[in-house]
């Protein structure tokens, strides 16, 4: 079960990330830019950058890992059970996160490694 010291090792792999605080929250921004946050009120869990269809598309697969509150609906972000999401899944979407977030530059100097 990962944890949000696990997330943050994986983000970390990833260029110019930051662990910072967001809404009073543990969080992370590449380039200043917020793309996760530990959700430490209510339930808990991570809250994620992503595109709309593929939250959609996490959201249709009855995937437990996966949920939304009416909060988040409209927002390009998913919610995240860390305790019901193997590793190598949650490493993809937080790099998918990432990618969205990052400024053009580097995220083309990433893709290009």
């Amino acid at each position: 079960m990962p944890t949000w010291d696990d997330v943050v090792a994986i983000a970390k792999r990833l260029p110019e990330v930051e662990e910072t605080t967001s809404w009073q929250t543990p969080s992370l921004k590449v380039k200043g830019r917020f793309f996760a946050r530990l959700r430490t009120e209510a339930e808990g869990g991570l809250a994620l950058v992503c595109d709309p269809s593929e939250k959609a598309a996490l959201l249709a697969s009855a995937d437990p890992a996966f949920y939304t509150t009416p909060h988040y609906d409209g927002y390009a972000m998913i919610l995240i059970h860390l305790d019901r999401i193997d590793e190598p899944r949650l490493t993809d979407l937080i790099e998918d996160a990432w990618l969205i977030k990052a400024p053009v530059k580097l995220r083309k100097a990433y893709e290009q490694r």
